[in-house]
């Protein structure tokens, strides 16, 4: 089955006429405003003249920060120095016309700077203001700076993250500011279906925090009615067996879950290992948990004899569920990610053609696209602000001020 195409007829994009002033730093806030750009939005990023830090995060390739390229797609970038007067003057005007604002500043920040809820949603009752922060904007550790390693400490994620025998392990990524951008996304788009009741907007409080938590299941609940606290398991699981990653016999790996009943008992008759198919405890996930060892060195010894593409290939004929461990390198060469689109590449305006991750969904009228690549350190700064009757004269005396 290959991708259903877009509608005969099909609109715009699902977004188009939505005005978005992202005000974030860094990653959750920014990301979030990236998604809604993807599929229509304008998309404004509002910087400091300095530039966003994430412009220097991670690998650049000729000074130019690749991360940034993906994170800033779809978007303009103004500069503009929020604690000047006429910073905030031009914000102002920016957010009365615009449908939603993203910031990331600590609590009180926009407020000192007369930029808060009451001043914006008083010239523009409509508005919808994001504000993404570590812990949210009330309670005692609000005003702590905060970033996702510290919500993914908190959350509980690093406690049940790594081998039994080892330390609490952080994600080489940032796991829960993916996850916050992806909630805060869905809670703008959740006001703005409020507001077409109600007529108004109203304030996202997001803390990182919370969608991280929120994501892993059942640990609360199980302390709460039990007092069980999960242990850490490496790459085991404590609900089912055998669930691993796999040496295989020319040194890459396989992941193995069996999740449902009937791929455990399928995986078992292919490694060889019926027998343990007829014992009461294999019955069901949390059992076989507890005979993980002898599961581990059932499945890990067949697969150690083989070569991974044999590996792959014997799974998917027992309809038993396997994948192989990928490297950036694989997902560029795999016939899977290429059929589903999910990477594009794109012609950017200083490091030419660019690949990374497309729209991650596709929607069949309005799928959304990737129309430009994070743009340079104030390319659209005279476009977007001579909206607002700011000419060449007064953006060349602002700039000469500090102000743009």
């Amino acid at each position: 089955m290959t991708a259903p195409a877009p509608l005969p007829g099909a609109g715009p994009d699902a977004l188009e006429g939505l005005k978005v002033l992202d005000a974030s730093t860094l990653f959750a806030g920014p990301l979030a405003a990236t998604l809604l750009g993807d599929h229509g939005a304008e998309v404004i990023k509002i910087e400091h003249p300095r530039g966003d830090p994430a412009r220097t995060h991670g690998v650049q390739r000729d000074g130019v920060g690749l991360w940034w390229k993906m994170l800033a797609r779809n978007k303009k970038s103004v500069t503009l120095v929020l604690s000047t007067p006429r910073g905030q003057e031009l914000f102002r005007e920016l957010a009365a016309d615009a449908d939603v604002v993203i910031e990331n500043f600590r609590p009180g920040t926009l407020e000192r700077w007369g930029l808060g809820w009451e001043e914006l949603s008083a010239r523009n009752p409509r508005l919808v203001l994001a504000r993404v922060t570590g812990f949210g904007q009330f309670g005692p550790y609000a005003s702590r700076p905060g970033f996702g390693t510290l919500a993914e400490a908190m959350s509980g994620f690093a406690a049940i993250t790594g081998e039994p025998d080892g330390p609490p392990t952080l994600p080489p990524f940032g796991l829960a500011d993916g996850v916050a951008a992806l909630t805060t996304a869905f809670g703008i788009m959740t006001a703005l279906r409020a507001r077409e009741s109600t007529g108004r907007g109203q304030v996202l409080d997001m803390a990182i925090i919370e969608p991280l938590l929120h994501l892993l299941g059942p640990q609360i609940i199980g302390y709460d009615q039990l007092g069980v606290l999960q242990p850490r398991t490496g790459n085991r699981s404590t609900n089912n067996a055998p669930r691993n990653t796999y040496r295989c016999a020319d040194g890459r790996w396989v992941a193995v879950s069996t999740s449902a009943q009937s791929i455990a008992e399928r995986v078992m008759r292919l490694v060889g290992a019926p027998e343990l198919i007829d014992e009461p405890w294999f019955a069901s996930g949390a059992s076989r948990a507890e005979h993980v060892e002898e599961l581990d060195a059932a499945v890990g010894s067949w697969i150690a004899e083989r070569d991974r593409d044999e590996v792959v290939e014997a799974f998917e004929k027992a309809e038993a569920a396997v994948a192989p461990i990928y490297t950036a390198a694989d997902v560029l060469e795999d016939p899977q990610y290429a059929a589903l689109g999910s990477i594009v590449r794109i012609e950017d305006e200083e490091l030419g053609p660019i690949r990374f991750q497309n729209v991650p969904f596709r929607l069949s009228a309005t799928p959304g696209r990737v129309r430009s690549s994070g743009p340079r350190l104030g390319r659209d700064t005279a476009e977007v602000l001579g909206r607002y009757g700011v000419d060449a004269a007064e953006l060349e005396r602002l700039r000469a001020e500090g102000v743009v």
